[in-house]
């Protein structure tokens, strides 16, 4: 099961923490775990939610309180096998951009290594 710190998320949704934390204060159907240490984990579940609400809240101009209502509507009266499927490919999204990044991360890595390489035999 894919999951996701606060770091990730706040880049993948550009939500900073503050709001993530604020959120899930608010937000009866928004409930990351916690791990060991007491650091927030969101999993892919958790991400699909955020996007939503970021959705209706900023883009749509709802607010919080009546974009909570609205995603309580849309899971009460949606198709259940057509938000499995919204649900399974936003997931699938998710995976691939943190996939994404850390290959993106791993290049940056090599590329500093070649440079520093590089300079060093100068």
């Amino acid at each position: 099961m894919m999951s996701f710190t606060t770091g990730q998320v706040e880049s993948m949704l550009g939500i900073p923490a503050s709001t993530l934390r604020f959120w899930e204060k608010e937000v009866p159907f928004l409930t990351p775990r916690k791990d060991v240490f007491g650091r927030r984990v969101y999993s892919a579940l958790d991400l699909c939610i955020l996007s939503r609400l970021k959705y209706l809240a900023f883009r749509k101009g709802l607010g919080l309180k009546s974009a909570c209502k609205a995603m309580e509507t849309e899971m009460i009266t949606a198709d259940p096998s057509l938000r499995a499927e919204i649900i399974e490919m936003k997931t699938r999204l998710f995976s691939l951009s943190a996939q994404s990044r850390s290959l993106h991360d791993a290049m940056d890595t090599v590329g500093t290594a070649k440079r520093t390489t590089s300079v060093e035999e100068l």
